[in-house]
Order: structure tokens, then C-alpha cells, then sequence
């Protein structure tokens, strides 16, 4: 048991968070102990400690932190505060992502408000300067941010996707992967944003659910089926009629072939079985528009058939006479259906609801097109020359796909929560060959070279004149798929990469498990063959006191650092982490956060309390039979949330906490205390002072990591020795 040392003025005080957690901050960054090689050089951690490793996912710099960004930060502090005061060698390595699309359309959007301009009139050159000065000044931003939530971070490792060694290790990769014949350039169907002029990813799509028309009709009075679409411009562009090979409607159909105009384009149309077709759906008769639709493509692909592209990258249609030539797919529509009424082929129409997929940052209607890019092949085999992976052997051939699937499958990448991996092998087994490239000019630029028939792939740039560089940008994906082993210095062989990677957890929101979590997978399994991270913990969205998505437009959106500055960082990373499982959204309201702030300082008063109570124990204090029972119930209650923490239940954890210190400690055992602690029987009174001290101790030591603030607070005002940042966990885990 410590010596009691006089109660400190500053806690006769209420505690304020405001003052107070910038300078604990700044204590805890002097000190440097964030870095695991300074606190095993201060004796903290052992050199030959078990590594615990989390790479931060990066924040985007196109702009601000919000809730659901302080509640990945409050989750992962926690396990590395706890990680560390367990004495583990404890490294969580922060930064940012340049984020490509957002944070160029973020400062086009600009330019083109303030000066009327576009990129196209600034010149490569001059927007990227804009764009880089936009991204350090969000950065700025963003850091501070992440240190006023208490992150404890190793601020000397920082990256940027973006960075000289990120890049280089982006170049190595994609010259790796094209080697071995896995990234090639070729024509299919993407995902083309008529509005920004650049393929995007599906998770920069956005689904609006609109009224449509839903028309079903003939290509023409000889032709037998009817089929249905909301898009009848498309079908100038149709080369088949798939049906499904057991459907008895059309079995006498198939092999058939019709030449037809439809509305002055001709047409020829082939009559397919196919397995995919959902016979119950509409006319159970799909048209098959291979140039656009990415599920058309693949029919088409497997029955050898034609592509006619029919429409360009500016949505307009590029086929057909007067009536439709040039126009713009919605005013081609009006066209098409009103010829369809005059010829009689139009059966029905019928409104509908659809999801309309839409570009995040442009808003643009996205339209699939046929275009030439660079690809990741998912499903060519290649032989791995590593033997780390369960169920792959060095010179196995295998797939990219099947190193996504067997690491998780074997238990080598772990979900939390588990049910997720149903959803992760589902988006698997539909895995597409991955478009890679870009029509952006901020990013990492394709390290590519062309010279007439020459084509030049290296991590630098030819040496020789004459070579011109690929226009075209990485995906961002491409980047931050490579983040838990580029941070660690990849492809150098570092000391970090030797005993840091794989990193023990990776925890980021569920909603991005197929772009981000299963790229890192394939990255990883390939480059390395090994697996980025043991586990994977899943939060959810953070969502307003009535349930719904907070948003700028619904006025409902909280900034976490206002948060800080109002209630306090605690207060905040307390109120988020209550009630919350993992996988599994919460609610947060102003009400929740304003009840962790009287739990701040509920904490600090009970500290007061035992310290004026406690002045003259006696050194030799030992505890009675009764104060022994209250103690062991307590580290009953330790062990439980020792277990919590360990088995990634933090919100159980910070429950049982909670509820202790409110409940067992302050209204229960404090209030029966107050008797005993004016006790003339001196082995009473000394052993209940001993209890109070001893619990106020561990109780600090175990919410430290929730409340980091607070309690490092306390622990200086009871003048001890050393940061509780590193104070060791009070029981001795496996």
C-alpha cells in the first residue's frame, strides 16, 4: 500500500476537462512513452514483450472528425491503454488518407465557386499545388482533433498515403502484381461518373431511392417476348434475350435469332438460356445490354456475344437518327417510349421505386460504360511463394480470391462480430476483376510509361527520353489496402515490419468489411503472404438520440471536438462506448454525454472524499475480515472486466465500471464508510481507509483507459511517481 500524501488543492476545485486534458495531452507526448522503444529504454515494457499493434485507419483529409471517427478512436485507445498497461509493446501508428476523388472534387468544387474555373483551366500543375495546400491544412485539422480525443498514438511513426514511402511502396506493388501477369490494362463495363468524367468504386456510390417507370413492351410485333426495364434507351444496344433454361415459356425460342429496327437503329437480337435469369422476376425475359451492365457483360461474355456501346461518357447517345442522335439517355427515354405507344409494342408502364446509383461527391447519375482501364485479375492463378497461409503451401497456385477466402475461413483473420464473415464470403464469391485506375489527377499516377508501341512499368521513371507517363490515377483503395505493412516501412525490411506486422487488431466501421478490410486481406496474402491483422472489430454507425443518421442536412450532426470542449474528451469516448456492441449501431445525444461528465466528476469528488478521510492512516494497516470480502468482491469484479476487455466486450466493460464506482463504491461502500472512518476503534477505522485507498487506486487504473483524461488527472493530484499511462494493469492477464 502507497503512503497518503496531503490532499492537493486542485482537487478541492470541480474538475475541469477544458484546462485540464490539453495539459494532460501535452504530458503524455513530453514524456514520448507513446513509442514502445522509448518506454522499454524507460523500463516500462520488457524487450522481449509480445508486440500489440494497431494501425489507425486513416482519416480522410477533405475536411473535419465526426462522431463515428470518435467512436474508432475511443475503441482503439482503449485497447492500446490497456494493451500497454499490461506491459504488451504497444504501438499504434496514426495517419491520413489523401483520398483521391473526395478531396480533389472538394477543392474543384471551390475553385469553381470562388473563381468560375475548372481544373481543365488551372492546368495538372496548379491544381494539384491547390490540392496539396487543401490536404495539409485539413491535416492539421484532423491531428489536432485526434489528440483532443486522447489518442495515444506514436506521433514519430505518422504516414500519409501519400507520402515518399507509401509511395514507393505503391509503385513496388503494382510492378509486383503486373509481373506476375495480375494487374493488366483491358476493356469492361465500369462504373463512369458522367459528372466528374473518372470511373469510381462502388462505395462511392451512392443509392437514391427515386420514383421510375417500369415499361414493358416488344422490339418489334414479329418479335415473341416481352421484356421489362426502366431504361428502354439502353436497348438500341441490345444483342440477346436471356431466359432462364427451365422456363417451359420460352424453351421453344432459344437458339433463335431476329433482325428488327427499333426506333430507326437496327438491332439483332439471339434468344439465350441462361442460369442467372430470375424466371419469377417480370417477364422472367431479360435484354442483354452488354456495353451496359456490368451482370449483362458477364452473360454476354459466356455466350460469346457481341458489345455495341450506344451510349458516351457524357450520358449522351451516340447511335440512331434525329429523333435520339446526341441526346442526353432521360430525353432519348421520352423518345423511345412514345415511339414504342405509336407502334403498339408497349404493353404496360408501371411507377416503381428504385435505387439510383449516384456518384458520392459529384452526384452525378453513374452509367455503366465499356471502358479501357487497369484491372486487378481476382480469379487468375499464380503461383505464392510463401507458405503462411493456412491451406496454401509455398508453390501453391492459388488466387487472390482464395487468399480472401481461406485466411478467414481458417480462423487466421478473425470477425468480431462473427456473423459478419457470412457477409464477407458472400461479397467474395461475386468478387469482379477490381478497376484500379483513375481519370483524376490527384493521387498516386500510374506508374506506367508509354513510348510508341513501348510500355515501361517501374517503380521510377525510364531514364531515357521520349517516354510519356500514364495519365490516370490509382484507385485510393490501391493505397490504403497496403496500410498496415507501408507504415511499417514495406518494401524495406524493417525492424518494425519484423516485429510489428502482423498487427493484433484492425478496428474500423462494418460498413466498409469489402473495400477496405478485404483489400488489405488480398494485399497483404499477396505481397507478404501473411495476413494484415489477427482480428478484425467492427463498430457501427453512430446515430442521433432518435435513431437516425446524423447529417449536415438534418441539422443532427455532432463534432466531436465541441463535444470535448463543452463536456470534456471523457465525457464523450464514455458516452459512445456505453450500451454499444460491437457490429451494432448506437444512439448519442447530448443528454448521454452531459451524464459521462457527472461521472467525471462523481470520480473526482469520491477522490476528495477518500483523501479527507484518509490523512492519518496508519502505515502497518491491515485489512478486517469484512473489508477483505468488499475487496475480493471488488477484484471479482476486475477479473470480470479484465475478461471483457480481452474478449473485445469494451462496452461491457465500461458498464461493470461504470456501475461499481457510481453504485458499489460511491453509494454503497463510501456512504457505509463514513461511520467506521469516525471510528474509535482504530483497526476498524485503518482498515476502511486502507480499502478506500486501495480501490480508488485500482478503480483509476481500470477506467484509465475509457477515461484517460480524468483519471491520469487524479493520479498527478495523489502526486505519484509515475504516468498512469503505464502504471501496470492491477492483475496479471495470459
Amino acid at each position: 500500500m502507497e503512503e497518503h500524501k496531503i490532499i492537493p488543492e486542485k482537487l478541492l476545485k470541480p474538475y475541469d476537462p477544458v484546462e485540464t486534458e490539453p495539459r494532460i495531452y501535452a504530458k503524455w507526448e513530453e514524456s514520448g512513452l507513446f513509442n514502445p522503444e522509448k518506454a522499454i529504454e524507460a523500463g516500462y515494457t520488457k524487450p522481449d514483450a509480445k508486440p500489440f499493434t494497431i494501425i489507425l485507419p486513416p482519416p480522410n483529409v477533405t475536411g473535419v472528425l465526426h462522431m463515428g471517427h470518435a467512436m474508432m478512436l475511443a475503441i482503439e485507445d482503449i485497447m492500446i491503454r490497456y494493451h500497454r498497461m499490461k506491459g504488451d509493446r504497444t504501438l499504434w501508428i496514426p495517419g491520413t488518407d489523401h483520398a483521391a476523388i473526395a478531396t480533389q472534387s472538394k477543392v474543384e468544387k471551390e475553385i469553381s465557386k470562388k473563381e468560375g474555373k475548372s481544373r481543365h483551366d488551372l492546368g495538372r500543375e496548379e491544381l494539384l499545388k491547390r490540392v496539396n495546400q487543401f490536404a495539409q491544412e485539413s491535416h492539421d485539422t484532423i491531428i489536432s482533433q485526434v489528440k483532443a480525443m486522447g489518442a495515444s498514438c506514436d506521433w514519430s511513426r505518422e504516414a500519409f498515403t501519400l507520402d515518399e514511402v507509401r509511395t514507393k511502396a505503391v509503385r513496388t506493388m503494382f510492378k509486383k502484381m503486373y509481373d506476375d501477369g495480375l494487374i493488366y490494362r483491358g476493356t469492361r463495363v465500369v462504373n463512369w461518373d458522367p459528372k466528374g468524367q473518372t470511373t469510381i468504386a462502388d462505395d462511392e456510390i451512392v443509392y437514391e431511392e427515386r420514383k421510375a417507370k417500369l415499361y414493358t413492351f416488344k422490339y418489334g410485333k414479329d418479335f415473341p417476348i416481352s421484356i421489362s426495364t426502366t431504361r428502354p434507351e439502353t436497348k438500341v444496344g441490345d444483342v440477346a434475350v436471356a431466359v432462364h433454361p427451365t422456363d417451359e415459356r420460352y424453351t421453344e425460342f432459344v437458339g433463335k435469332e431476329y433482325d428488327m429496327e427499333f426506333c430507326g437503329v437496327p438491332i439483332h437480337i439471339k434468344i439465350i438460356a441462361d442460369e442467372s435469369v430470375e424466371k419469377e422476376f417480370g417477364t422472367g425475359a431479360l435484354g442483354v445490354t452488354p456495353a451496359h451492365s456490368m451482370i449483362d457483360a458477364d452473360i454476354a461474355r459466356r455466350h460469346k456475344l457481341p458489345s455495341v456501346q450506344v451510349i458516351n461518357e457524357y450520358a449522351k447517345m451516340t447511335v440512331g437518327d434525329e429523333r435520339i442522335l446526341g441526346k442526353k439517355t432521360t430525353e432519348a427515354r421520352e423518345v423511345i417510349v412514345e415511339w414504342l405507344r405509336n407502334e403498339g409494342l408497349l404493353e404496360s408502364e408501371a411507377e416503381v421505386n428504385q435505387n439510383i446509383s449516384t456518384a458520392e461527391r459529384t452526384s452525378g447519375i453513374i452509367e455503366p460504360l465499356p471502358k479501357l482501364q487497369w484491372f486487378i485479375d481476382v480469379n487468375k492463378e499464380f503461383v505464392l511463394p510463401y507458405s503462411l497461409i493456412d491451406g496454401i503451401k509455398s508453390g501453391d497456385k492459388t488466387t487472390l480470391k482464395e487468399i480472401m477466402r481461406r485466411t478467414v475461413s481458417a480462423g487466421q483473420v478473425k470477425i468480431i462480430p462473427e456473423y459478419f464473415d457470412k457477409t464477407y464470403f458472400h461479397w467474395i464469391d461475386g468478387l469482379q476483376d477490381w478497376c484500379i485506375s483513375r481519370q483524376i489527377w490527384y493521387g498516386h499516377r500510374i506508374p506506367v510509361w508509354y513510348k510508341g508501341e513501348e510500355i515501361f512499368v517501374g517503380t521510377e521513371a525510364p531514364t531515357e527520353e521520349g517516354w510519356s507517363q500514364d495519365e490516370d490515377t490509382l484507385d485510393t483503395w490501391f493505397s490504403s489496402g497496403l496500410w498496415t505493412f507501408s507504415t511499417l516501412g514495406w518494401p524495406e525490411k524493417t525492424k518494425d515490419l519484423e516485429i510489428y506486422h502482423p498487427t493484433q487488431v484492425l478496428e474500423t466501421g462494418y460498413d466498409i468489411l469489402f473495400f477496405w478490410i478485404a483489400r488489405m486481406v488480398l494485399m497483404t496474402g499477396y505481397g507478404l503472404g501473411t495476413v494484415p491483422f489477427e482480428k478484425v472489430y467492427l463498430h457501427g454507425l453512430v446515430r442521433d438520440a432518435k435513431g437516425q443518421k446524423m447529417s449536415k442536412s438534418l441539422g443532427n450532426a455532432m463534432d466531436p471536438v465541441d463535444i470535448a470542449s463543452k463536456y470534456g474528451a471523457d465525457a464523450g469516448r464514455m458516452a459512445l462506448l456505453l450500451g454499444t456492441a460491437p457490429g451494432t449501431d448506437s444512439k448519442i445525444s447530448e443528454d448521454k454525454i452531459k451524464g459521462q461528465k457527472h461521472f467525471a466528476n462523481k470520480l473526482w469528488n469520491i477522490t476528495r472524499f477518500i483523501l479527507s478521510n484518509t490523512s492519518d492512516m496508519p502505515h502497518d494497516a491491515v485489512l478486517t475480515e469484512e473489508d477483505q470480502a468488499l475487496y475480493e468482491a471488488w477484484r471479482t469484479e476486475l477479473r470480470d472486466i479484465t475478461a471483457d476487455i480481452d474478449g473485445f466486450k469494451l462496452h461491457l466493460a465500461s458498464e461493470r465500471l461504470y456501475q461499481y464506482i457510481w453504485t458499489v463504491l460511491a453509494d454503497k461502500i463510501l456512504e457505509e464508510s463514513k461511520p467506521l472512518l469516525l471510528s474509535e476503534d482504530m483497526l476498524v477505522k485503518s482498515s476502511r481507509q486502507k480499502l478506500l485507498i486501495e480501490l480508488l487506486r485500482e478503480t483509476l487504473i481500470a477506467l484509465h483507459p475509457f477515461m484517460p483524461f480524468v483519471t491520469e488527472a487524479i493520479w498527478e493530484a495523489l502526486k505519484n511517481d509515475t504516468l498512469l499511462m503505464v502504471t501496470p494493469w492491477p492483475l496479471s492477464t495470459p
